[in-house]
């Protein structure tokens, strides 16, 4: 998940004999599409694993950072049975903005009505199979009103630091962001300002824009030396996962199933190929 499959790499792989590459998830903004069409170099994908999974993970991230529950845990433990810093409020009749529509988005988007929420979503391709509850709208409409926004979107050049200083701007004061999406679609940076501010009043992160360096590995016998992320760890209202929404039994068993059947299909030729192109 963390590879870098550039032109670079691709080549060396090409040139050692390598003609498939099997990615073992959705996203595929780490690959070359275009160096790996030119060198006739087959890319294959996971397309969805689990889109429970990861819209289960969303709304978990968003529960505990209303009520505080990580907060409350520790000070349980300490014998701290103070209830200071842990006001939440009813997600009943709160507005929750939902960038991107795919399968995760819609699981999301309705597990949130069912708490009795108000959703929007903003998508430039809407889904059909949106559902009734589900209103669209623009982007600058859905940072006005939502309390509460999940991004879910895939990272594009378009959506690189969306969530930005300028978009933050036009957002509600204390609103709550999750991502579950891709790292870079926030601008870290930006959240930071918005975090001192009080203009974002609750941020729950499973991805981020430089966690390469980070994510997947044990590194607490050792210092970390991102300074942004470890800005990010000092603020109480900001929860932080090691990129796990993907991480249950039925998706990593859909993973290897998929994966296992790209690589039947095409050394065979039959059966299906989830294969990426450049567009």
């Amino acid at each position: 998940m963390n590879d870098c499959l550039d032109a670079n790499v691709l080549e060396q792989l090409y040139g050692g004999g390598t003609r498939l590459v099997a990615l073992r998830s959705a996203g595929f903004n780490h690959v070359d599409l275009a160096a790996a069409d030119r060198l006739g170099m087959t890319v294959v994908r996971v397309p969805a694993y689990s889109p429970h999974a990861v819209a289960e993970h969303a709304v978990a991230l968003l529960l505990s950072l209303n009520r505080m529950t990580y907060r409350a845990y520790n000070r349980v433990r300490e014998g701290n049975f103070a209830l200071d810093g842990l006001l939440g409020f009813d997600l009943y009749g709160k507005t929750v903005g939902v960038i991107g529509t795919g399968q995760i988005d819609l699981i999301f988007a309705d597990t949130m009505h069912g708490f009795g929420c108000q959703v929007v979503a903003s998508d430039p391709f809407p889904n059909p199979q949106a559902k009734p509850f589900l209103e669209y709208v623009t982007l600058a409409t859905l940072y006005a009103s939502a309390d509460i926004i999940s991004l879910h979107c895939p990272l594009t050049p378009e959506t690189n630091h969306l969530i930005d200083a300028e978009a933050i701007n036009q957002m509600k004061g204390g609103v709550m962001i999750i991502n579950t999406g891709r790292g870079r679609v926030v601008d870290t940076q930006a959240v930071i300002a918005g975090l001192k501010s009080g203009k974002i009043g609750r941020l729950g992160l499973d991805v981020y824009e430089e966690e390469e360096q980070l994510f997947f590995e044990d590194l607490s016998d050792g210092v970390i030396n991102d300074d942004q992320f470890m800005r990010l760890t000092t603020f109480h209202n900001v929860l932080i996962t090691g990129h796990q929404a993907f991480f249950t039994t039925e998706a990593l068993t859909n993973i290897a199933e998929t994966t296992l059947a790209n690589i039947d299909a095409f050394e065979s030729g039959e059966g299906t190929l989830h294969r990426l192109c450049a567009k």
